[in-house]
């Protein structure tokens, strides 16, 4: 798929997500890049929050945030939309004024010059006095310029905010088309040891006899650092990527421990870590003539996330740890073949078997689990009513754009199959969590945001250790299918009527009709349908608001996104008060 093929794709998704044609592309568009770049961990879970205003002479503007559980991180980000059905300049000027009114308003953030100019009730109000209250303990500060045009500058120079480094980066249509048709989001995290380590890595190369091949070496904590300074989280495999915190008596505390104390004993002690990457480059390693690694690209920790985390914060937090004599034992495997369900399945395997410092639950490698082949199956197999559409459930990242590619060989072909299975009824794994967690009454979860709403659904589904979860019949199918419409065609119209927050609002509205109307709903007529009726829509409107209402009045002061992770939130408001729900809902038996 090129590029002009993806800014269509990409422009018909988000008229998908609209609702009666109102004009609100911008806000769907940045929530679109925003959870795609926090489910490849470049970003936390994002919250949409727009503002655009004057404060003195100065222009401010932002479209979302995201921060850190531990506070220590944080990514503002401002959306630039121009609509554009074909690829479009964008002027480096243009995002470059961007970036000046984002870093104005974290300025005055910082500050505290920001939130008492704005009305105390401001979702932004609470933006501005949150930030303010974690500037000083920031680690890490980003500003991402979100846009649908093409730029020639993807990052600017870092600046100094409150003596503060921030990052500057562009997440144009150009760099998106990259992460996303070609289901390599994985494609620009390349690190050339010859430049960071003064050579090629010596390394043990053994070429393997089937889908991979791979090598041993030691690469200098240095490096790692490096690495993890500039690709974070995405460095990490997606369901192991949580820093485990070094407070207590934990693995990362020993870690930090040997790295300040004993940095020469850390090769001893430390088991190492597994990388998997998609392309390697051999060179001579020294004036002998052995084999050496002169780049990586496409890389990921799958085993050793901890230990590289730990490396990098040990460093930020105490300068003066000598990293100079610390080396990493590491296994380096590359795959042979372009294959996403492949690669998801060795990566699972290598995350279940190699990992032994911080183990990983089995819920978390689940991409293989029987649950997940058997609703591949079923959206393969299961067509809509009409006879012709069908929904698509990606169990392996990228295989929705695979599958396009493979059996849309010519553009006939291709068209018929994206009027078949258009993007909008595309699902992927933590989408289908998302969507049954909360109409199972887990607004609280879900909140948790994607990966977490996702282990706590896989820990649901098994119980018990060992035991599978039942295997999803076709009705269990169409029931799931009609819950997440349900929940996307909520979605749709949740979103433009608040500033912010609107997913907290979506999933607690929807355990709220699932906990009033759910054993009522007749879910084989939204299947049936393919369509939420307009009557359970305006019900739908109706109990948001309120549930917007109580969610603000509960949270007393706290950031709204917080609270919501929260039980006593859940408790606080699906134990308020709500008007009773209409009695011309189509849906309702």
């Amino acid at each position: 798929m090129d590029l002009p093929e993806f800014l269509r794709e990409t422009q018909a998704a988000v008229r998908a997500q609209m609702r009666n044609g109102e004009l609100y592309e911008e806000l769907v568009f940045c929530g679109i890049v925003m959870e795609h770049m926090s489910d490849i961990g470049m970003t936390f879970e994002p919250v949409e929050c727009h503002f655009e205003g004057k404060v003195g002479n100065a222009n401010l503007r932002l479209s979302g945030y995201s921060i850190s559980e531990e506070n220590d991180q944080l990514d503002l980000f401002v959306s630039l939309y121009a609509n554009a059905d074909e690829p479009t300049n964008i002027p480096d000027a243009e995002t470059k004024t961007a970036v000046e009114q984002c870093l104005r308003f974290l300025t005055l953030c910082a500050e505290g010059r920001m939130a008492p100019k704005l009305d105390p009730s401001s979702d932004v109000r609470s933006l501005a006095e949150t930030l303010q209250a974690i500037y000083d303990d920031l680690e890490q500060v980003r500003v991402y310029v979100i846009t649908d045009r093409v730029a020639k500058s993807k990052n600017f120079k870092t600046r100094d905010i409150g003596g503060k480094a921030v990052r500057l980066e562009v997440m144009d249509i150009e760099r998106l088309h990259r992460h996303w048709s070609e289901g390599k989001p994985r494609d620009e995290l390349i690190v050339d040891f010859k430049s960071v380590c003064g050579a090629p890595l010596p390394c043990v190369y053994v070429p393997g006899e089937s889908d991979y091949d791979y090598a041993l070496t030691a690469i200098p904590a240095e490096a790692l650092r490096l690495l993890y300074e500039q690709f974070g989280a995405r460095l990490l495999e997606a369901n192991v990527r949580s820093f485990l915190s070094v407070k207590g008596k934990g693995v990362n505390t020993g870690i930090q421990n040997t790295l300040r104390t004993a940095p020469e004993r850390f090769m001893a002690y430390n088991n190492g870590i597994v990388i998997v990457a998609d392309k390697m480059a051999l060179d001579k390693a020294c004036s002998e003539g052995s084999t050496g690694i002169l780049w990586l690209k496409g890389l990921q920790i799958v085993n050793g996330g901890q230990t590289t985390a730990s490396i990098y914060f040990t460093k930020k937090k105490f300068p003066e740890t000598d990293l100079s004599r610390v080396r990493i034992p590491a296994k380096i495997i590359v795959m042979r073949e372009d294959d996403a369900a492949k690669e998801e399945a060795l990566v699972s395997d290598i995350s279940r078997y190699a990992n032994s410092q911080n183990a990983v639950r089995q819920s978390d490698l689940s991409a293989n689990k029987p649950f997940h082949v058997e609703i591949e199956k079923l959206s393969r197999s299961v067509f809509c009513p009409d006879g012709v559409g069908q929904w698509f459930y990606e169990r392996a990242a990228g295989s929705y754009n695979t599958l396009l590619t493979r059996e849309g060989t010519t553009p006939a072909k291709l068209k018929s199959l994206k009027e078949a299975i258009p993007t909008a009824r595309r699902i992927t794994k933590t989408d289908l969590a998302k969507y049954i967690n909360a109409w199972d009454k887990k607004p609280d979860l879900v909140s948790l945001g994607s990966q977490k709403n996702f282990d706590r659904f896989m820990a649901g589904l098994n119980p018990t250790d060992g035991e599978e979860a039942p295997t999803p019949t076709v009705a269990d199918y169409k029931a799931m299918i009609a819950k997440a419409k349900i929940y996307l065609d909520a979605q749709k119209l949740i979103r433009p009527m608040f500033q912010a927050f609107q997913a907290n609002v979506t999933a607690y509205t929807v355990s709220l009709l699932s906990e009033k109307l759910g054993h009522r709903i007749d879910l084989d007529r939204v299947w049936n349908k393919q369509a939420v009726s307009p009557e359970l829509l305006a019900q739908i409107a109706v109990w948001a608001k309120e549930i917007n209402d109580v969610l603000h009045a509960s949270a007393g002061g706290k950031m709204v996104s917080e609270w919501a992770k929260r039980p006593e939130c859940k408790v606080a408001v699906m134990s308020a008060r709500y008007s009773a729900a209409v009695d011309n809902i189509p849906e309702v038996k």
